[in-house]
């Protein structure tokens, strides 16, 4: 499947719009929405698990990538995706889960982490060598960067993989996850910035001997003009975007990769393709839709059970978070009233950190066990699922939750298919 990869900068070169969307969430029933979208659709599914998400220690889902692949490809199988369809990507490879070590033992880390993807069979992986580590700067200079990122390329060279895999190089711009303030404008990436990104690059892996691994580069992430925050977006904006998306005419085996484009009309995702973004990356939009639907079905069971609705799920999620609160603490301020918005509402959905706790997975059983064979009449779909696309039939509580991830999926089908 790296041929649909390798086949995007010669599509935006040749002039025919193509992109692929990159799904970046470990939630089982995104990852389930993704693969039945790409079985149905018959379309190529990039999936993609980060640093933090995924590593040798398990991140913070517990999985190595080795787990994860098998996970992936367990639903796969279940619903009869071929994994054919399915390409594995590392996203922000690199020291960041252990930034706070010495950089060579972190870096030392990263090279075991990129040759567990790499051995994992994970074939696109994005080289982010950019942060700094214990007594080092927050953010490196370019050579420094380059020649990190050309370290973890041979690493993931050592590894015999059927398929070589392709490489994404640049930092991203966007926050992680989306802004933690107010967004009023955004600095786009200058082309004189992509052009030394890759001229460093270039430069570092050729010195490690890697002329063909940069062959295989085939994405440069940047900054188009795309943001959110906690209930703002910046939109993309074409002609502001104009001469970075022009300068890609000087790299006919390149094109960009754009991170946080959640939240975008599927009219400016199909202007970003059109423009050489062609790799669109997804994430917390996705569960977010998942937390609304969540939210609504524990509304209908209550209604369902003549009575007002009672938030136990909210309720529990508050806990949950209140509990633990290292996953939003940082990101989230302001006034008790105003975080507490934030943490069920914001648009970079940090929440989302909190589905796989036990008293999370127990209350989202609880909403399943009170809604088992239970149709979802269109009245409550409307009043508690507003943003749910109506069929004709009355749904059950899975398909909600499908649907509204294959909403936004269907958006971004939309703005890459030629």
């Amino acid at each position: 499947m790296t041929d649909v990869l390798h086949a995007l900068p010669r599509s935006f070169h040749s002039g025919v719009h193509s992109g692929i969307t990159s799904v970046c969430s470990a939630h089982p029933i995104v990852i389930k929405s993704a693969l039945l979208h790409g079985r149905d659709t018959r379309t190529p599914v990039l999936i993609e698990a980060t640093c933090n998400q995924v590593n040798q220690d398990g991140g913070y889902t517990g999985m190595t990538p080795t787990d994860f692949r098998d996970f992936v490809f367990r639903i796969a199988d279940e619903i009869g995706c071929p994994r054919e369809q399915i390409i594995l990507g590392g996203d922000h490879l690199g020291p960041n889960p252990w930034k706070d070590l010495p950089a060579d033992e972190a870096m030392n880390k990263a090279e075991a982490m990129i040759v567990a993807y790499a051995r994992a069979g994970f074939t696109k992986l994005h080289l982010d060598t950019s942060m700094g580590c214990a007594g080092e700067p927050v953010a490196l200079d370019d050579a420094t960067t380059a020649a990190r990122a050309a370290r973890l390329a041979a690493a993931a060279e050592t590894q015999a993989m059927p398929v070589p895999p392709v490489y994404i190089i640049g930092t991203e711009v966007p926050v992680p996850g989306g802004a933690d303030h107010a967004l009023d404008v955004i600095e786009l990436t200058t082309p004189a910035s992509v052009a030394t990104t890759i001229e460093v690059h270039r430069n570092a892996f050729l010195e490690l001997g890697l002329a063909d691994a940069f062959r295989r580069v085939i994405g440069v992430v940047v900054q188009p003009g795309v943001e959110f925050g906690h209930s703002d977006v910046i939109h993309f904006d074409a002609a502001k975007a104009k001469a970075l998306s022009k300068s890609l005419g000087n790299y006919p085996n390149l094109v960009f990769e754009a991170h946080s484009t959640d939240y975008q009309t599927t009219t400016n995702l199909r202007a970003l393709v059109n423009h050489g973004f062609a790799i669109l990356k997804v994430g917390p939009w996705l569960t977010y839709a998942l937390r609304e639907a969540l939210y609504g079905l524990d509304a209908i069971a209550d209604i369902l059970d003549g009575q007002s609705p009672q938030n136990e799920l909210m309720t529990a999620m508050e806990t949950e978070m209140q509990s633990a609160p290292n996953n939003w603490a940082k990101y989230y301020s302001g006034s008790e009233v105003t975080q507490f918005f934030q943490r069920h509402y914001s648009l970079s959905d940090r929440i989302r950190y909190y589905w796989g706790t036990d008293g999370a997975k127990q209350a989202v059983d609880r909403v399943f066990a009170r809604l088992k064979n239970r149709k979802i009449p269109a009245p409550l779909i409307g009043q508690f699922l507003g943003g749910l696309s109506v069929q004709d039939d009355d749904p059950d509580a899975e398909t909600v939750l499908i649907r509204a991830v294959q909403d936004v999926l269907a958006k971004y089908h939309a703005a890459i298919i030629g």
